[in-house]
């Protein structure tokens, strides 16, 4: 141990001096963190480690003490080309639609209160006749997200019972969520049937007893199985399921509302379709395909909404008015055949064409010396659409390629992450990426700006 080092490391009334205080209203809060900051580098003295000046010390410790002052959630630009990004919030909203909904969210609102009869209303009632108009459901329920759909109504449906499932389907996804623990914790037992590859008809029917509380059919939103295949489709699925009264439950996962394949926008199974086909249960997530609030919508015949909807789970689920009145926004721009608000679905729409004209315009109003000095190009891309969605179907992109000589990809990536305005693009290759397929057009000022400091 090295006495000097310790003589380095400042006071707790030298580091409260130093700190202003308009950005720290608890004192004791600012003391608790300065003694944990000085505990650290007393550490590091006692073990001969402490490399760093007392002048040092104290402005790495007023660093990190004011970064806490400082919004933990931030705007960033999102340049990966990923639209529905899951670390940066997924569907990203747009500023029209949430001007909307801060105008009626400023004040009061009547989320469950019936104007005309000055009676309880229901929150679900703002959404539930809009999801039942898009997809052709008798009901629907919103919940948090959609692994509480799934969760929910497998409770309601088949408690204590038997679930039967494809091998090929029993999905995990990001954050480690499991359809065989979701369906463990919804406290059923689970029936596997058919092979990883290949499951048929007669898989179902032999596993079918007294027992069975439910039909599962899982949408491998996020992997496909190709080759040596065979699946069984719903519409089979649900003959099945009539022909020995067993409800038949699909999740759909990202949830596609709209046939979007003229657009650009590879199309899988829509929810329209699914509903037709006569499922009794139909689940999907709202913050994907649909471009709306996290929750997850679950559409179906009116007696099981009903049933789920009184589950005791149900109300430890429920949205919050922000999301119940971001959904309406949503479900009523689909209903009015206007995709204009809809943010995401406007990105996952913009042509290869379009983008490089954006490129184009950034490049324009580039200094020469930028653009040499760390060649910056226009390249063709290739993005996926992110959350699981549309496996094995890239988008068409462009984006900006750094190939700089003096900055490494990794630093160029940790500069623009620090910005005043982060940007968030991606490595590839050994070169840094800035791609438009996921860059909101009014960002594109702030954008260059960026652009120029980082880089100048």
């Amino acid at each position: 141990m090295n006495k000097k080092e310790l003589l380095n490391i400042p006071s707790v009334s030298e580091l409260l001096n130093e700190i202003k205080f308009e950005n720290f209203h608890n004192e004791n809060f600012l003391k608790f963190k300065i003694k944990e900051e000085i505990d650290y580098y007393r550490k590091l003295a006692k073990k001969g480690k402490l490399i760093l000046s007392r002048k040092e010390i104290v402005e790495e410790i007023i660093r990190k003490l004011s970064a806490l002052s400082l919004p933990s959630v931030q705007s960033v630009i999102n340049a990966t080309g990923i639209v529905l990004h899951t670390g940066l919030g997924r569907a990203p909203l747009s500023k029209e639609l949430i001007a909307n909904i801060s105008d009626k969210m400023s004040g009061y609102v009547n989320l469950e209160y019936d104007l005309k009869t000055g009676k309880r209303g229901h929150r679900q009632d703002h959404v539930s006749k809009l999801i039942g108009s898009i997809v052709g459901s008798q009901d629907a329920i919103v919940v948090n997200n959609n692994a509480a759909a799934v969760l929910l109504s497998l409770n309601e449906l088949a408690e204590d019972k038997e679930v039967i499932i494809s091998r090929g389907q029993l999905v995990e996804i990001g954050g480690s969520f499991r359809i065989p623990d979701m369906i463990a914790k919804s406290r059923c037992k689970m029936v596997e049937v058919g092979t990883t590859n290949r499951t048929h008809l007669k898989d179902y029917e032999k596993a079918i007893n007294s027992n069975t509380g439910l039909i599962l059919w899982v949408h491998t939103s996020n992997y496909t199985i190709s080759g040596f295949t065979k699946n069984v489709g719903i519409s089979e699925l649900v003959t099945l399921g009539r022909k020995n009264r067993i409800p038949v439950m699909a999740d759909l996962g990202c949830g596609e509302t709209l046939d979007l394949s003229s657009k650009g926008i590879p199309t899988n199974i829509l929810v329209k379709d699914v509903v037709k086909m006569g499922t009794s249960i139909t689940t999907f997530s709202g913050d994907k395909l649909l471009g709306g609030p996290q929750s997850g919508l679950i559409v179906g015949k009116k007696s099981l909404i009903k049933r789920i909807s009184k589950n005791p789970i149900a109300r430890t689920v429920r949205c919050d008015k922000w999301s119940i009145s971001i959904l309406e926004e949503i479900l009523r721009s689909m209903q009015n055949g206007s995709l204009d608000s809809n943010l995401a679905i406007s990105l996952l729409m913009s042509s290869r064409k379009s983008l490089r004209k954006r490129a184009q315009k950034i490049m324009s109003k580039l200094p020469k010396e930028v653009l040499k000095r760390h060649s910056l190009t226009i390249v063709e891309t290739q993005v996926e659409s992110g959350s699981g969605t549309l496996p094995n179907k890239p988008l068409d992109s462009i984006a900006i390629c750094f190939d700089s000589k003096s900055l490494k990809p990794s630093k160029l990536s940790s500069m623009f992450r620090a910005a005043q305005k982060p940007v968030i693009g991606y490595i590839k290759r050994n070169k840094f990426y800035i791609d438009f397929k996921s860059i909101i057009p009014s960002q594109e000022k702030i954008l260059l700006k960026t652009i120029i400091e980082v880089l100048s």
